[in-house]
């Protein structure tokens, strides 16, 4: 049996300053944030973690307002226990076609599941959060997004945070 041949490296800058131009917007402007983000090693267990999944794929659910396409930096709350056929993507920094088909590619709530089932992860908390990434004013993600989020992952008693980018 051969390796199979592995894929070039993505230049995702080359790419969203492609797609950006491709769409009419401006130039992407990248943050450069003064201070280093304030992470906090994790040294507890995973086996017994509570696991809080955010994701930025412009996901929801089938009977919420869906993301619009000018600097939304609002967020939508998904119930953990939704039903795959009940998501919903919309985006516009990226081709949503693969995501729309297995909404587990930009927010993976079905293979959580299954890491809780076979014990390698404690939980996952009650509730899921989704914004639409690409959002040009820094200013809102700092000052309200950013906030939002680190309150609703506290508020759902969450050890771990895993934050999928799009």
């Amino acid at each position: 049996m051969s390796e199979p041949e592995s894929a070039p490296p993505v230049d995702y800058i080359a790419q969203t300053r492609a797609t950006y131009d491709a769409l009419g917007y401006p130039p992407y402007q990248w943050v450069r944030n003064e201070t280093p983000a304030p992470w906090a090693p994790f040294t507890g267990s995973l086996e017994k973690a509570s696991l809080s999944l955010i994701a930025s794929g412009g996901i929801y659910v089938r009977g919420q307002r869906a993301f619009h396409f000018k600097d939304d930096a609002s967020y939508r709350v998904i119930d953990t226990s939704v039903s795959r056929e009940d998501l919903r993507i919309t985006h516009f920094a990226y081709d949503v076609t693969d995501a729309r088909e297995d909404p587990n590619v930009v927010f993976p709530i079905e293979p959580l599941h299954d890491l809780v089932e076979e014990g390698f992860l404690g939980s996952i908390t009650p509730q899921a959060f989704t914004f639409m990434g690409g959002i040009y004013s820094a200013r809102k993600v700092r000052e309200e997004l950013a906030p939002a989020m680190v309150e609703r992952v506290r508020d759902q008693r969450a050890d771990i945070a895993l934050l999928v980018p799009v």
